[in-house]
């Protein structure tokens, strides 16, 4: 019941009236929050992996990490992940791990930065900060050159290169046509 409700109920003029008559217990107060749908919409739903063999053989005592926040493009071990001031800024942390899964959107990002360096004018502030991007980039990617195929080898054992090699971008000018016997 509303407290409207209640006010036209008890026969109040204002809702101060009856809110005044009206305590509020803690259980009843949980009971309309959760009736609401808050708390489903207030957790924040972010998938917490714990490696137990690192628990069980002791290795995360001496500082190896155990506890992995899935962030859907890769895991991220900094054990205070809710304090982090530079969440969803990963791909320099060290605690970030990339999914062996992301590996093709990685590529893919290169090879648009690669293209903004070919197709646009950059100032050289620009052109720095898309070159760091690459650098990032290529260290995600090292990263996973380790990280096993569904087969079971990594691709240092399969022979494949840690990142893709892209060519360096050249200046390129076009040059008028020269016009033999015959040419329009």
């Amino acid at each position: 019941m509303t407290l409207f409700e209640l006010q036209e109920w008890l026969g109040h003029r204002t809702p101060e009236a009856t809110a005044h008559y009206a305590k509020m217990t803690p259980n009843t107060l949980a009971r309309a929050y959760n009736d609401a749908g808050c708390f489903a919409r207030d957790v924040r739903t972010i998938e917490v992996l714990v490696d137990r063999d690192a628990v069980a053989s002791g290795a995360a005592a001496s500082g190896e990490p155990w506890q992995y926040y899935d962030l859907g493009h890769g895991l991220c071990t900094y054990t205070f992940f809710e304090q982090c001031q530079h969440r969803m800024a990963c791909a320099r942390c060290d605690f970030h791990t990339p999914k062996n899964s992301s590996r093709g959107q990685l590529l893919e990002a290169k090879e648009n930065l690669q293209m903004m360096l070919a197709n646009i004018p950059l100032t050289d502030d620009e052109r720095a900060a898309v070159d760091d991007g690459q650098a990032a980039l290529d260290q995600l990617l090292e990263r996973l050159a380790d990280v096993p195929a569904p087969a079971g080898p990594t691709p240092c054992q399969i022979g494949t290169p840690a990142t893709a090699t892209l060519l360096p971008v050249v200046d390129v000018t076009a040059r008028p046509r020269q016009r033999g016997p015959g040419s329009p």
